[in-house]
């Protein structure tokens, strides 16, 4: 093979990883602001009395309702196996019902900047993961990105426990949320089922969810009751079922394109959005801490950036997902 043919090869294997950046970079922004103006929706649903459950399990509803039509008419139903089943009910849990459950029950308590740049601490989570689980080489960039992403959601969450009047239960209670999201982004990378596409599988996963909300319904003091005076209820939750079902397929492009460490720098980009609305639309008042934590997390997001142009692309699904399994 000649040099010049070598050379070629070359540039379009770069061409073909910048197109993938780019894709991956635009899908991340646009993901982020879908979570961010969620995160603000959360706390207008509980503005006028629509329980955290109700208003979760009723959203994600709609939202499956339209990407299931969606992938009916353009013929990419997800088959039916042990393989998909497993993979709806489990990602379902860790990346809907729990982890949104968690941070749409904290908002009223914590309010909006902390649960937004909460949504940050993931990558640290994610990344250590996937090297673990050989999903990922190690990159500088990236692991200094990580630390400073972590550093300042640590400085936010200490100010936040030793403040006056802190509510320490749901700040505790609220670091299970990035546990679960993390622990969510590795799952669906690894056992992500064969010859599935993104469409196929983001309405069996919020159907899961939907499962495992509604089981929480039964238990004592839990309801889907959307008894209220308001006359905004279910245009809200119409308006979060759209923002749902597009975040999710969104989510899945990202999957792919990305792997499970971009992915998870969703959550940072959503502050950058949801913080802002917060306190213009919604009169929230400025954190103590924001301003420094929001700066290490922003070092923090570029620096992973720079690490996916940098480090090259990595191995984001492990080999036994792209095999025939049951």
């Amino acid at each position: 093979m000649s040099s010049t043919t070598v050379q070629a090869i070359a540039n379009s294997d770069e061409s073909i990883r910048q197109r993938q950046l780019y894709l991956a970079l635009t899908t991340l922004i646009a993901a982020g602001l879908l979570l961010g103006v969620s995160t603000n929706l959360a706390k207008v649903a509980h503005g006028i009395g629509i329980a955290p459950l109700a208003y979760l399990t009723w959203s994600l509803a709609g939202a499956a309702l339209i990407l299931t039509i969606i992938s009916w008419f353009r013929g990419r139903i997800a088959a039916l196996n042990r393989r998909s089943l497993e993979y709806f009910i489990v990602g379902g849990f860790l990346t809907s019902a729990g982890a949104n459950l968690v941070f749409f029950s904290a908002v009223p308590h914590l309010g909006i900047s902390f649960i937004a740049l909460m949504f940050s601490l993931p990558p640290l989570l994610t990344y250590v993961g996937a090297l673990l689980l050989g999903m990922e080489r190690f990159c500088w960039w990236r692991a200094t990105g990580v630390f400073l992403a972590l550093s300042g959601t640590a400085f936010l969450v200490a100010k936040q426990w030793l403040a006056p009047n802190a509510d320490q239960f749901w700040i505790a209670l609220t670091l299970i949320g990035p546990v679960l999201l993390s622990a969510g982004n590795l799952y669906r990378t690894r056992r992500w089922p064969p010859g599935e596409s993104a469409e196929s599988l983001a309405p069996g996963m919020l159907l899961g969810a939907i499962v495992i909300l509604v089981g929480f319904s039964l238990l004592p003091g839990w309801s889907l009751d959307l008894s209220t005076q308001s006359a905004y209820t279910i245009p809200l939750i119409g308006i979060q079922a759209v923002i749902f079902a597009g975040q999710f397929l969104l989510l899945f492009v990202l999957q792919k394109t990305g792997g499970p460490v971009f992915l998870s720098l969703i959550g940072g980009v959503s502050a950058v959005f949801g913080v802002p609305i917060a306190m213009v639309l919604l009169a929230e008042p400025v954190l103590p801490a924001f301003v420094p934590s929001a700066t290490l997390i922003a070092a923090g997001i570029i620096s992973m950036l720079i690490g996916a142009k940098a480090c090259g692309r990595h191995v984001f699904r492990s080999k036994p997902a792209l095999g025939k399994q049951s």
